[in-house]
């Protein structure tokens, strides 16, 4: 049996909960190249405040200006690259849409974007492990759920320490065997069939709702890359 322990702490922002937040949430906005899309990640969208008179472009390089927010402007945060927010808001002639220099804005996280950053990283891991039906230490309950699905069996226990929680799985692979028949002018043909094989058993530890510990309880499901780590999620 292997078992792999998580010890890492929770990064904390002044926003909502992201664990669990998956691509089909996401905006369909097609920003332009060098910059994310960041609605979707979060529950609930993240509203900044206008500092001072700030100007509105129609792209980051920040030419040719289409208007301005008025101080004390709320705006919701779309997209955003190194130096600009794409932001979404009332303007001094109507609602639009454009970009605005990241100086220009206030947030109650001072470290917005560097946050922003780590949360569209670990999103990406998340959505490739959930794609590929694997697990990782750092992953959230939704998460796993998200990938391997129901499990199989479930425990809970709350004490002083915090929430403890244990998924069980079997794991399965869909493995080829040929059989042999005749077709219909008699005459001996192979095919290809799949068959559902167990081919392990994996248990998998959280500690208040992030993975602290994986283990193969039978067989090797985890396959020779075995665990994977992923930031805890963050918390905004």
């Amino acid at each position: 049996m292997k078992s792999l322990l998580l010890a890492a702490a929770v990064l904390m922002t002044p926003f909502s909960s992201v664990s669990g937040q998956l691509s089909k949430n996401r905006s369909s906005l097609n920003v332009e190249p060098g910059s994310f899309s960041v609605e979707g990640m979060t529950p609930k969208p993240i509203v900044l405040k206008i500092r001072l008179e700030a100007p509105m472009y129609p792209t980051s390089k920040f030419q040719g200006a289409l208007g301005s927010f008025a101080p004390g402007a709320l705006v919701t945060l779309v997209a955003m690259t190194d130096n600009a927010y794409r932001v979404r808001g009332r303007a001094r002639h109507g609602d639009v849409a454009g970009w605005v220099r990241q100086t220009d804005v206030l947030s109650a996280d001072p470290n917005l974007a560097a946050n922003l950053k780590k949360l569209f990283e670990r999103t990406k891991k998340v959505e490739e492990l959930i794609q590929n039906r694997q697990v990782a230490l750092g992953m959230t309950s939704a998460e796993v759920q998200a990938s391997l699905g129901k499990p199989t069996r479930k425990n809970t226990k709350i004490n002083v320490g915090g929430k403890e929680e244990k998924l069980e799985y079997s794991i399965f692979e869909r493995v080829p065997q040929t059989t042999t028949g005749r077709d219909a002018f008699g005459q001996l043909v192979q095919t290809v069939i799949y068959v559902k094989v167990e081919v392990g058993t994996l248990s998998v530890s959280f500690m208040d709702d992030v993975v602290s510990e994986i283990e193969e309880t039978k067989g090797n499901p985890l396959g020779a890359g075995g665990v994977q780590i992923v930031p805890p999620p963050l918390f905004f």
